[in-house]
């Protein structure tokens, strides 16, 4: 599958960012390897059980793709491979931090609010 990649006009970095955050996964993936610098397929599995393994090969291809993590695989039986962040893929910790936070606060904020 290929994906385009836009070009956009000044003013508009945004799109671009969330080109390669976006998904429904990609974000949280990203957020649990600055948890745990290093994470197995599984690891990932075990987090997020209601993530198909479909969607999440997909996922770690296209943030691998963009260069935001490395896959490592090791020469064993049965194969293990592993996740990082690359350097490019740390410059997202303060992003990845002010979404957190943010979710903290909207929870404060909708726990607070009376229903109807």
């Amino acid at each position: 599958m290929t994906r385009y990649r836009y070009d956009c006009a000044e003013g508009c970095p945004i799109v671009s960012t969330l080109q390669l955050i976006s998904g429904k996964w990609k974000a949280v993936l990203i957020y649990q390897l600055f948890q745990h610098d290093t994470c197995r397929f599984r690891d990932f599995q075990q987090l997020y059980p209601n993530l198909s393994t479909r969607m999440l090969a997909l996922q770690l291809k296209e943030l691998e793709q963009d260069h935001l993590i490395t896959k490592r695989v090791y020469p064993v039986m049965p194969p293990k491979t592993d996740y990082r962040l690359t350097d490019y893929g740390r410059t997202l910790q303060p992003l990845i931090h002010e979404m957190a936070k943010w979710e903290q606060q909207y929870n404060r904020i909708a726990t607070d609010q009376p229903n109807g």
